[in-house]
């Protein structure tokens, strides 16, 4: 991807959030020049890899394959349930665009709920996975939605509206969203830990994160990209 589409991506949800009247914290817009003067106090920032993410997970066309989100707040794997004071919970939020498809994946380990914070529908489209990790085109899939259990058949379309979420279970493969003719959606995400090193199975072998061209100064900073404290 090219440094100036991903700031674009990141100022584009940053307006949209704005338009929800969703807050981030202020190191959110800290420059790169600025991250350079900052020093341990951030290292759980940096250490766990919170703060911003932009990906086309490799497509090279971000508009139909990609997905812009801000981690708030992440535990580290090794330490969770284990460590006093050690955070065994994760909390993101994310932009769908209408027509911008995530990817089929599935977490081995990590319970998620996706919510519909705002804007347009969430189109969530469900599989369970096979024995070998592929999509299961046979068996129903039972989710829990707000709390109801639902029940569809497999590839089924789940539409979420604003305030609607569903409790995603691991090795649950989805793919996701916004429904076209209705504007972005503000997706929340509260999880487990987050670990996309380890945890991410998806369908098709896809870079977690882009090669980037700089064709543009950078803007903001993304959560792999922060200079070590001095």
């Amino acid at each position: 991807m090219k440094r100036s589409e991903i700031d674009s991506a990141i100022q584009e949800m940053l307006d949209f959030l704005a338009g929800c009247r969703f807050f981030l914290p202020p190191w959110a817009k800290l420059l790169p020049k600025q991250w350079t003067r900052i020093g341990l106090e951030a290292d759980e920032i940096r250490r766990h890899r919170l703060g911003w993410d932009v990906t086309d997970f490799g497509s090279g066309n971000f508009a139909k394959i990609g997905l812009t989100l801000f981690t708030l707040r992440n535990g580290l794997p090794a330490l969770s349930g284990s460590a006093p004071g050690a955070k065994d919970y994760c909390e993101k939020v994310m932009l769908a665009r209408e027509n911008q498809e995530t990817p089929y994946h599935y977490h081995y380990t990590k319970m998620e709920d996706l919510i519909n914070r705002g804007g347009g529908r969430l189109v969530i489209r469900l599989y369970n996975s096979t024995e070998d990790e592929k999509l299961d085109e046979q068996r129903d899939v039972g989710v829990q939605v707000d709390g109801f259990t639902k029940t569809m058949p497999a590839g089924s379309e789940l539409i979420l509206e604003p305030g609607e979420s569903v409790t995603l279970v691991p090795n649950l493969y989805h793919s996701f969203w916004a429904m076209p003719g209705g504007g972005h959606v503000l997706v929340g995400e509260v999880s487990r830990v987050n670990d996309d090193t380890r945890d991410n199975r998806f369908l098709e072998a896809l870079p977690r994160y882009p090669a980037i061209e700089e064709d543009a100064p950078a803007h903001f900073v993304l959560c792999h990209e922060y200079p070590p404290a001095r």
